[in-house]
């Protein structure tokens, strides 16, 4: 992609967050998003088939770098910059208390379950990947995509939880909720 087009997405989706901090995801319209993002129609409609592919876009571009992450090693080449942890799980938390890219917007929204299912379909590739060296006693007795399930759906229930709460709670201390309830502390 060549940066005459990385800067017409990240207007899109630059004009995408601002409009749901004013209203709905439901109630926005393709219309809407080409006249905050001053494109036109055709232009959005070369990058993104469908508002929903928009978002499913966005929260690739906002989380595919702490997905990609492999233990011991990671590259920052998206749209984040951090001293990524040691922790995957405690890199997100990191970045979503940091509210990078206005994602807490995304997070707090009206009707929000298609980024959460987004979110989660990420979630549950890293967990995946991530699964043997969380040390979960009880995954010797349970389904191992069981287990991938459990793991993404808490993840996304205690993110709900923390942002509800108004993320009172440290990066570090809602990772210890979270790896407590899922039973490696």
């Amino acid at each position: 992609m060549d940066r005459r087009q990385r800067k017409t997405r990240e207007a899109i989706f630059s004009a995408f967050i601002d409009l749901i901090s004013k209203k709905d995801v439901s109630q926005i319209t393709v219309g809407e998003i080409i006249t905050a993002a001053d494109v036109g129609r055709a232009t959005f409609y070369a990058h993104f088939e469908t508002k929903d592919f928009l978002i499913k876009e966005l929260c690739e571009e906002l989380f595919c770098h702490v997905f990609d992450v492999s233990k011991g090693h990671c590259e920052h080449k998206h749209i984040f910059e951090c001293e990524a942890p040691d922790g995957v799980f405690l890199h997100l938390f990191m970045h979503l208390k940091k509210n990078d890219n206005n994602i807490l917007r995304l997070l707090s929204a009206p009707n929000n379950d298609l980024f959460f299912t987004y979110f989660k379909e990420g979630l549950s590739k890293l967990v995946e990947r991530e699964i043997d060296s969380l040390s979960i006693e009880k995954e010797k007795n349970l389904p191992r995509d069981f287990l991938i399930n459990h793991i993404s759906s808490t993840f996304v229930e205690t993110v709900r939880w923390w942002v509800s709460g108004g993320l009172k709670e440290s990066p570090e201390e809602i990772c210890k909720y979270f790896l407590t309830a899922i039973g490696t502390l």
